[in-house]
């Protein structure tokens, strides 16, 4: 299992808990947790044992955006990775999940400060919870600066217009309840229960068909851009197959004998 200084890896059950850690600095992005990241969507995606994401962040928070100091390769820290980048400059944007996406569902458990790069990773995943005062916003236009990490593309697909116009160009902060109005979380829970409300949603995804749960999720991503026509021409060649697996057959037959299914993955 891998990790970083600033990126821990740990297992409950079927689920893999990716936990940004970098507390003291309000887990702002740094090489070792780009790198740390990166790594962990792919080990979950390699690891057929695996069959959900909880991200989520350490000391309270989620996290405060790009650490440009720490990326720019100031000081020492996080030398021992710079290879990793030289050898794929991609690897931040797929860690950021611009440029990447898990065939696992990925499920934000977000506390604190969600902001910038926070609220741009977090459009990355695909279930969103957030404890009652923490915050989101992207606040690069009042720094000068540009959303670079997708928010211009992903944000108006996913909340109305108007809200992603809002939110992309005053650069002011939205508490959680006014998130789940406009439709950027979906779950609004006390302080301090984030993770524990991510894993029971998480504990709800892997007790389903593991083929059945990513096929759907690919199916979603794929078809969302499409004419109707289109999606439904490419749902239906992406679900059929899906009726003559073992996880199908096994599915049946335990609904009829009203027990849970041991899905295989087959």
């Amino acid at each position: 299992m891998g990790g970083t200084e600033h990126l821990t890896v740990q297992r409950e059950g079927a689920t893999l808990v990716l936990t940004l850690n970098r507390p003291e600095a309000k887990n702002a992005l740094s090489l070792p947790m780009l790198v740390g990241l990166y790594d962990g969507w792919v080990e979950a995606d390699a690891d057929d044992a695996i069959r959900s994401i909880v991200l989520t962040g350490a000391g309270g928070g989620f996290c405060a955006g790009m650490d440009l100091k720490a990326l720019a390769g100031k000081g020492m820290e996080g030398q021992q990775y710079r290879d990793r980048l030289k050898d794929d400059p991609d690897l931040h944007w797929k860690a950021m999940l611009r440029h990447h996406r898990p065939r696992k569902p990925v499920i934000a458990a977000v506390e604190g400060h969600c902001v910038a790069g926070g609220t741009e990773i977090l459009q990355g995943t695909d279930i969103r919870v957030a404890g009652e005062s923490a915050t989101f916003g992207l606040f690069e236009v009042k720094r000068g600066l540009f959303p670079i990490g997708g928010s211009t593309v992903r944000l108006q697909r996913q909340i109305p217009r108007t809200h992603a116009l809002e939110m992309l160009l005053t650069g002011r902060a939205y508490s959680a309840r006014e998130a789940a109005d406009i439709g950027l979380v979906g779950h609004v829970v006390p302080d301090g229960t984030a993770l524990e409300k991510a894993l029971e949603i998480a504990g709800q995804v892997n007790a389903c068909g593991p083929l059945a749960v990513e096929a759907v999720k690919a199916s979603v991503y794929e078809t969302a851009e499409m004419s109707e026509s289109d999606g439904l021409a490419a749902e239906l060649k992406r679900g059929w197959p899906i009726f003559d697996t073992a996880d199908a057959k096994e599915g049946s037959r335990a609904f009829a004998e009203k027990r849970p299914p041991a899905y295989r993955r087959e």
